[in-house]
């Protein structure tokens, strides 16, 4: 069992439709009135059907005015590290410090290869993700003397100036799942990002995956609860049996459960649908927090 004592926080998980334009940020809007803390957007600039994930991001930066505002999770082999650091630092200035960076190795290979990106083994994707987060906190850290040098295989970058500074500490959550990453998420980021229809034995999977990180954390000097863990869901309000099947009051129980034995405390819905996100943020939400509350204090 395993509880960091982190903060519960929920958010939404939004598809990026290009028809009607508008409604990703409409989705953004509604989130932020049904009290969810962050809106996230899926990247995937390969599929027609989408609009861009980092205009969608600007766009509802602008319409909202609390909410936090992410990728989930941006494909790296198709933004440039340096130039995403510059763009997350001006929203970040621009939208009051609200800005998370989520970011991903890659995935659809074909489709980032048909778009002119370089298609990576696994053990490279890796190695120019590390390389994508020292750039990243390198022209972030306007407070380091003299301009940033990254020596890199992936993302080299030799003698650029540092800044401008975003207007708060942007946290780098990675959405990973092998070893390798894991590890590196351990010694390197800020926050794991997984989706549960993906890890391969269900929740049950992640004490082996936290423990991974957990390792490569404190091999680093870093204490493990400084990397928060964060869940990409979804599920169906109503009837039914089973994980996210129910009332919220069945879902409250559930996230409450894996706060407190998986050391889960950010968990994002992924749902365009209005009732959902309302739902979510009004009820689960809530009483998913008075339940961790309490069992703490017990």
């Amino acid at each position: 069992m395993t509880d960091y004592g982190h903060d519960l926080w929920f958010g939404s998980f939004v598809t990026p439709v290009a028809q009607p334009p508008g409604a990703p940020v409409e989705a953004a809007v509604l989130s932020e009135r049904a009290g969810l803390d962050l809106v996230s957007f899926q990247d995937h600039p390969y599929q027609a059907a989408f609009g861009d994930t980092w205009t969608l991001m600007s766009w509802a930066a602008a319409r909202t005015e609390r909410i936090r505002i992410s990728g989930n999770v941006l494909s790296l082999p198709l933004r440039p590290p340096a130039v995403l650091a510059r763009a997350a630092a001006t929203l970040d200035r621009l939208s009051g410090g609200r800005v998370e960076m989520g970011i991903g190795a890659g995935a659809f290979w074909d489709g980032i290869a048909a778009m002119g990106g370089t298609r990576l083994e696994p053990g490279q994707a890796v190695r120019a993700l590390e390389e994508a987060i020292a750039v990243l906190r390198g022209l972030w850290a306007t407070d380091e003397p003299g301009r940033l040098t990254v020596e890199g295989e992936f993302h080299p970058v030799s003698g650029v100036r540092r800044g401008p500074a975003p207007a708060h500490p942007i946290p780098i959550n990675i959405g990973a799942y092998k070893p390798r990453m894991l590890r590196l998420i351990g010694r390197a980021a800020d926050g794991w990002l997984p989706s549960l229809g993906y890890l391969p034995d269900g929740p049950s999977s992640l004490a082996a995956m936290n423990e991974l990180i957990d390792d490569a954390a404190s091999a680093a000097g870093r204490d493990p609860a400084a990397v928060t863990r964060i869940l990409n869901l979804n599920g169906t309000f109503g009837g039914g049996a089973g994980l996210f099947r129910g009332t919220p009051e069945v879902w409250a129980e559930q996230v409450a459960d894996l706060a407190l034995q998986y050391g889960m405390s950010g968990f994002v819905l992924a749902s365009d649908d209005p009732g959902d996100l309302s739902r979510f943020g009004r009820e689960v939400a809530p009483r998913a927090r008075e339940i961790v509350a309490a069992e703490r204090a017990a």
